[in-house]
């Protein structure tokens, strides 16, 4: 089993950045894949950002190119993501999830793991 946990969400301003942090624990060397979803109230989870097992494929949403950027840092079972320019439509959970492997990166189903989320609260 993998354990993931976010942290770093909050509420900013539009224009601002925030960094959402995921700590894996557990079976740790499964965690291939690791990437970013979001969900907003009303809306279905989508892919926003992920990445490779050594980090150097990533992937991003349309709507998040040019703003946000994932990384890791496996030595600290460590997943970022760096939100700049976020505007109110970037409002909503924020979940890790983790993977041993998949065809399609920013696709739910390759994540078997999930955190519970971090809050990202975006005002104009």
């Amino acid at each position: 089993q993998v354990q993931l946990v976010e942290s770093g969400g909050g509420s900013v301003q539009a224009g601002g950045s925030l960094r959402l942090s995921c700590v894996a624990s557990g079976a740790t060397h499964i965690t291939k894949i690791m990437g970013w979803f979001r969900q907003a109230p009303g809306k279905e989870r989508e892919g926003v950002a992920a990445t490779s097992p050594g980090g150097s494929i990533t992937r991003y949403a349309d709507s998040v190119k040019g703003r946000f950027a994932i990384s890791r840092d496996n030595a600290k079972n460590t997943l970022y993501l760096q939100l700049n320019s976020l505007t109110p439509e970037d409002t909503a959970m924020y979940y890790c999830a983790a993977g041993a492997a998949g065809s399609s990166y920013l696709a739910a189903q390759s994540y078997p793991y999930w955190g519970q989320g971090t809050q990202v609260t975006v005002s104009s």
